[in-house]
């Protein structure tokens, strides 16, 4: 029990930042019922276009989050756009696809739950913000965290508001800091950063333009890579018609300053991209950035935890990063309320790190492996022979090795070279359509409250039902097969032990987050014995 005495507000969990990944670690807290407060020190959501692919994973996440219909519909203006175009000039001849628009079924509906979604962050963020606070939290712009300490038993945090200029002190639990790449809390830990640092530097400017649809034409791309030096860049539509973000390259280390981004050069630049000199060019917004690969020496300080750009910095090739930092909060919010709810010890978070960061140093080298390509012109498309990942591999098929994973393969790669999900320890647990209470689900919707142990015989479920009961902790135990006879009906499909790499007689134990904690190929024995001996191991008792 936290002492609430120290400060003179209480909360369990305090985050700072309510931006893409301090949002989402709102939804994921709110929807374990874990109270929590935001304090982001921006007055609204930002309205400038940014990150937009959310990936397979991130949107199976949102998915069983119950956010996925809003989501897509925030993205129906760029339901229909397809693929990565290189182009000399909008209106020349030359024209090729470096990722090629997708006929029919996108590939991953065989792997997954759902498929991806271009949902920009300014239409996205509504979407998780609104979800937070249906679900209880309590989301606070215009306030900023001034100062933090903690002892053994909690933080206490010292936050202003920007409208009254009143400073107030919150007691938590833990703190979250999503406070982005150049995060104050990250600096005040005194926590070190390693990796290529500042790779490349873009003006992100919105403009108006009417014109700019004929000369694109009728491709209806998600990006355009422009090779001409005289307008190299990268355009993005934002409403397929007048509304548009071209990204202009900027170099300060030749001095160039922000007074040299004039709207005018900017306007000019664009035009000569177009290859149209006359072309309606009304700038509406610039956003300075810069491309970076830096990775936190350490994720956590006591009661302090790193997620999103605060830990990781990595270059927008690839669409990664966003998309990491959702899933660093995934990661850490269950095991969060785990510990809170009194089901986990407090080693348990000590995973966080442990699964995460390696994940990062990974997926930010294949990030910046893309960047060089983006920072010269023509964009030179990556091939098997550059030690390139496929983004789908990158998105789906990364491993745990923790003490919150029993029987993970050590000697593995974090991401291997080819995508195979087969309920290997450590890994995501593998997708299988099947009939639930009448219902057709995927198998990964039922991880988010609970440990779920999925198994062909009955004395696996009660083995399970008897260690979740007498650990307390939350665990369901369904029977999978064919027929109506099961809680789960694979129908004509596969067997579900080949799909997760066991035996009918086998069990497979899968993690709230939906990763795979340990599995066995044979029949219970003392299967009570066996599944609490697994979860007190898991869960740091």
């Amino acid at each position: 029990m936290n002492d609430r005495s120290n400060g003179d507000e209480y909360v369990p969990v305090l985050i700072a930042g309510g931006s893409l990944v301090g949002l989402s670690a709102a939804v994921f807290l709110g929807r374990l019922g874990i109270q929590h407060r935001v304090v982001e020190r921006h007055a609204a959501l930002s309205t400038h276009p940014r990150a937009r692919r959310n990936n397979i994973r991130t949107m199976e996440l949102f998915r069983t989050a119950a956010l996925e219909p809003e989501i897509r519909k925030a993205a129906g203006t760029l339901s229909h756009n397809r693929g990565i175009l290189r182009v000399d000039t909008l209106h020349g001849e030359h024209r090729e696809w470096l990722e090629a628009p997708i006929a029919g079924r996108p590939p991953e509906v065989d792997l997954c739950s759902t498929v991806r979604c271009d949902c920009s962050q300014y239409d996205l963020e509504p979407v998780l913000l609104h979800g937070a606070r249906d679900l209880g939290g309590d989301v606070r712009f215009g306030t900023e965290l001034l100062s933090f300490s903690q002892d053994g038993h909690g933080v206490d945090a010292v936050v202003r508001s920007a409208d009254s200029g009143e400073t107030r002190r919150v007691r938590a639990d833990y703190l979250l800091a999503a406070d982005g790449p150049r995060s104050p809390v990250r600096e005040r830990l005194g926590i070190g950063q390693s990796g290529a640092g500042d790779l490349f530097h873009r003006v992100s400017v919105t403009f108006r333009s009417k014109r700019l649809r004929e000369v694109v034409g009728e491709e209806r791309f998600i990006l355009c890579y422009v090779t001409d030096p005289s307008g190299e860049g990268l355009l993005q539509p934002v409403d397929n018609k007048e509304q548009w973000v071209f990204q202009l390259p900027w170099f300060p280390e030749r001095g160039q300053t922000v007074e040299h981004l004039t709207d005018d050069r900017c306007a000019g630049h664009i035009r000569a991209a177009a290859g149209v000199r006359d072309l309606d060019v009304e700038i509406t917004s610039k956003a300075l950035w810069r491309a970076s690969e830096r990775l936190a020496d350490r994720y956590r300080d006591g009661r302090v935890f790193l997620i999103g750009d605060s830990a990781h910095e990595m270059p927008p090739t690839g669409a990664f990063g966003a998309n990491t930092g959702i899933q660093d909060a995934h990661n850490l919010v269950w095991k969060v309320a785990a510990v809170l709810r009194g089901w986990a010890g407090p080693g348990l978070l000590d995973s966080y790190e442990s699964e995460r960061r390696p994940v990062a140093q990974v997926t930010s080298a294949q990030a910046t492996l893309r960047a060089p390509g983006a920072q010269r012109s023509g964009h030179t498309a990556r091939t098997s022979a550059d030690n390139s990942i496929d983004p789908m591999t990158v998105a789906l098929g990364y491993r745990y090795v923790s003490a919150a994973v029993v029987g993970a393969d050590a000697g593995a790669p974090t991401i291997p070279d080819h995508l195979h999900l087969s309920a290997d320890p450590g890994t995501r647990a593998p997708h299988m359509r099947v009939t639930h209470n009448g219902a057709r689900i995927s198998t990964i919707d039922l991880y988010e409250r609970s440990f779920v142990l999925l198994c062909g015989r009955p004395d696996w479920r009660e083995a399970a039902q008897a260690a979740g009961g007498r650990l307390n902790v939350p665990l369901d135990a369904y029977l999978i097969g064919s027929g109506a006879g099961y809680d789960l009906d694979t129908g004509h499909g596969p067997h579900w032990s080949t799909v997760h790499g066991t035996t009918p007689d086998g069990a497979v134990l899968v993690r709230p987050d939906g990763f795979v904690a340990w599995r066995t190929d044979s029949e219970p024995t003392d299967g009570e014995g066996e599944l609490a001996a697994v979860l007190l191991r898991v869960l740091g008792r």
